[in-house]
C-alpha cells in the first residue's frame, strides 16, 4: 500500500467516526491552487478544519506529534480561504486527526 494509499485509508476512517459522533462532512480533500484540507465538516453550526495524521505505529511519535506550528499556519490559511470562497460567516475552527496504529485521537481546536 502506497503512502497516498494509507493516507486516503486514515481520512476515510476518520470520516466515518466523525459521522458516527454526529458531524456531516462538507468536502473531503478540498484543494485550491494554494492550499488544500484533508476534511471539512460541520457540528452544531460550527464548521470544523480537519487535518489527518496517520502512523502505522507510535515508534517515532504518533499522528498528533506531527501536527507542527508550519502546519497550524498552513492550516488556518486554507481555512480562510475556504470560509472566503463559501461566503461563510458564522464560527469555525481547526481540528485534527491523529490515526496510530489503527487508534482515532480527535482533538476538535487545535488553534
Amino acid at each position: 500500500m502506497s503512502t497516498t494509499e494509507i493516507g486516503r485509508a486514515a481520512e476515510a476512517r476518520v470520516a466515518d467516526f466523525l459521522l458516527a459522533q454526529g458531524y456531516t462532512i462538507f468536502a473531503r480533500n478540498w484543494r485550491t491552487r494554494y492550499c488544500e484540507i484533508d476534511i471539512v465538516a460541520g457540528r452544531e453550526r460550527v464548521i470544523y478544519f480537519i487535518e489527518v495524521k496517520s502512523r502505522k505505529s507510535d515508534k517515532f511519535g504518533g499522528g498528533m506529534d506531527y501536527i507542527t506550528f508550519k502546519k497550524l499556519k498552513q492550516m488556518a490559511f486554507a481555512a480562510r480561504i475556504f470560509v472566503s470562497c463559501h461566503n461563510w460567516s458564522g464560527p469555525y475552527r481547526l481540528a485534527a486527526a491523529g490515526v496510530t496504529a489503527g487508534k482515532i485521537v480527535f482533538i476538535d481546536n487545535i488553534s
